[in-house]
């Protein structure tokens, strides 16, 4: 009997522990915390724009930024994603490389453009970076690199090497295996619910792979996303398993070739 009330006392003061203890949590506090983050992200998303934007001008031609609109608008449509939410900026760079920024801005190199052998191609990779921004692997992936405290420093008066540090990290670094399987999925998710043919997403990724070896410097989203070839591979077993559509081009030829013309006259 002694010791069931012993035990019962300890239940009981066990209890009256956490009760004091989840009393004394700053709810406000986290609330806080989690809008910190979010004004965090947006400033960020600004500043390191501006980065990449003083090293590379953004093009503003009708027969760039109509047919890429055109189809981040499309993907967004099919998908149910805010349009409004994915900010995109050609920029004249010949890297052959797009990334996510915080706060859903999307950078497409115009080298990218020039590479690409279709507009499939294009929206393949375009679709693959809405995925990040939408995953919210951009800000994950730079907490886990940087730290939070290192990412507030840089929207608060930080300095400009912070902001450099944050670019070169999301230019240069690649995502972990997990996080880009899981774009790549989504990835052709986005585009067979848009009515875009996913194949030659994969086909992209097939022909940067021949070159994995000795990846030419401007070749960055090959350096950025490594094993390609195996990444083709398996976003071909994934579309297997899915129903055949009939698929229409996501844009007109006239505008592709209008925009590969104007991207390869700025190279």
């Amino acid at each position: 009997m002694r010791k069931m009330i012993l035990q019962g006392m300890v239940m009981v003061l066990a209890f009256l522990g956490l009760w004091f203890a989840l009393e004394r949590i700053d709810l406000e506090g986290l609330l806080k915390v989690n809008q910190l983050t979010e004004q965090t992200e947006e400033k960020l998303g600004e500043l390191l724009n501006d980065v990449f934007i003083k090293e590379s001008p953004e093009i503003y031609s009708r027969d760039v930024v109509e047919p890429i609109d055109s189809i981040v608008s499309k993907v967004c449509r099919a998908n149910s994603i805010d349009r409004s939410k994915i900010k995109v900026h050609v920029l004249e760079n010949s890297e052959v490389n797009a990334f996510a920024l915080p706060a859903g801005h999307l950078v497409i190199y115009s080298g990218l453009i020039d590479d690409a052998g279709s507009a499939e191609e294009l929206s393949g990779v375009i679709c693959h970076e809405i995925a990040h921004i939408m995953e919210k692997h951009v800000m994950k992936s730079l907490v886990k690199e940087l730290g939070l405290s290192v990412l507030i420093s840089a929207t608060t008066g930080g300095g400009s090497d912070v902001a450099g540090r944050i670019a070169n990290v999301l230019s240069s670094t690649a995502f972990d295996r997990k996080l880009e399987k899981a774009a790549d999925i989504k990835a052709v998710g986005y585009l067979m619910a848009a009515n875009i043919n996913p194949e030659p997403f994969a086909d992209f990724m097939y022909r940067l792979s021949d070159g994995e070896g000795s990846v030419p410097e401007y070749l960055s989203w090959v350096s950025t996303h490594p094993d390609s070839r195996e990444r083709a591979e398996y976003i071909i077993d994934y579309i297997k398993g899915k129903e055949k559509k009939d698929y229409k081009p996501v844009l007109p030829a006239a505008a592709w070739t209008k925009m590969k013309n104007y991207v390869k006259r700025k190279i």
